[in-house]
Order: C-alpha cells, then sequence, then structure tokens
C-alpha cells in the first residue's frame, strides 16, 4: 500500500445541526485510517476552499432532506459545483453521500439519488454503504448498524424535536463506517496507476 497521504472531503449542509453531527461522524471514519486526512466543508464555505475540494481524492456528500429531496443550500452548492463540472475537476474522484431527516422514511432515498446523480455528472466513482440492512427482522434492533436499510449511502435519523442527543448511537457507528469504507477505498484507487506503473 502506497505511503502517499489521503485527503477525503466531506461537504455538508445542516440546518439544524444534525448533519453537521453525521458528518463529523464520517470524518472520524475516515480518519480511522493510517495516511488519511479528513476536512470538514460546509456549503457555504465551499468556494472559499475550492482548493481543498479539487485536492481531495473523495468527495462525501451530506444533506438533510428536506420535502423529500436535498436543502436549498445544498441545492445552491450543486449548482456552484457546474464551474468544476466544466473543467472536470473532480472527474476520476470517489464520491459517497449520507442524509438525514426525522422521518424513518421521508424519501431519503430520492435525496441519495440526487447526491449520487451529482457525483456521476462529475465523472465521480460512487462508492456505497456496504452494510446489510440491520433492524429488519423479529430480532433486530434501533441498535443495529444501517438500522433504516440503506445501500447506496447511509440514511440516517434523527428525532426532529430534539438536537444532536436525537441520533441513534447506531447512526453514528454507521456513519463512522462509511467514512472509513471510502478512506480504505481511496487508498486502493490511489494505489492503481503505481501498481500498473510498476
Amino acid at each position: 500500500m502506497t505511503n502517499v497521504a489521503t485527503n477525503v472531503a466531506v461537504v455538508f449542509h445542516s440546518g439544524f445541526g444534525h448533519t453537521r453531527a453525521v458528518a463529523e461522524a464520517v470524518a472520524r471514519g475516515a480518519e480511522q485510517v493510517p495516511g488519511v486526512k479528513a476536512n470538514l466543508i460546509s456549503v457555504d464555505e465551499a468556494e472559499a476552499r475550492a482548493a481543498d475540494l479539487d485536492a481531495a481524492d473523495a468527495i462525501v456528500f451530506g444533506s438533510p432532506t428536506y420535502m423529500g429531496g436535498v436543502s436549498a443550500e445544498f441545492a445552491k452548492f450543486k449548482d456552484w459545483t457546474s464551474k468544476r463540472w466544466m473543467s472536470r475537476a473532480w472527474q476520476n474522484k470517489l464520491a459517497a453521500g449520507f442524509t438525514v431527516s426525522a422521518s424513518w422514511g421521508g424519501d431519503k432515498q430520492n435525496t441519495l439519488f440526487q447526491l449520487f446523480t451529482l457525483a456521476q455528472q462529475h465523472g465521480m466513482v460512487w462508492v456505497g454503504l456496504g452494510l446489510a440492512p440491520g433492524n429488519n427482522h423479529s430480532k433486530g434492533s434501533t441498535d443495529d448498524l444501517n438500522r433504516t436499510g440503506a445501500s447506496i449511502g447511509l440514511m440516517a435519523q434523527a428525532h426532529g424535536d430534539q438536537g444532536i442527543e436525537g441520533i441513534g448511537a447506531s447512526e453514528f457507528r454507521t456513519a463512522e463506517l462509511l467514512g472509513k469504507r471510502v478512506a480504505e477505498a481511496a487508498q486502493r484507487w490511489q494505489a492503481v496507476p503505481v501498481a500498473k506503473a510498476a
């Protein structure tokens, strides 16, 4: 495995703090992998930190699900990325995504599809969650990993009448595993050209 430093950017919008807390867990998971640096970037600072996004080996997108899709603030960021799209600045980077809403369902999968489509527009390579669904049988529990049963990304649930204490501990553990998976995949992806050149 190469010793080259791997950079993972986690770019997100958070209206009430829940999505930020999950973004922080994704970044923690990424940094569990030796040689990985994670950068948390809120969408309102994305333009000022464009260099960090361009330098990332992987970008994890995060948005709350509002009314069945990404937030308006995340949509503004999405439109801003057209500048990166024109130059193909993110071509062949890895990508992943997560979303948070109060409802267990709440059409969160639609938000993940929007994040996936954004990544595909940029020519990125998507990394799914990679976990079997939890809490889907009689012996299951809300303490299970991937308790909402997502596959293309993380769909976290947070109680709407609470702050981050309304997010289950299993959601944070699942977010950390997503970050770790993306970081490990980015290291393997970085190693491919080295292996071909040898």
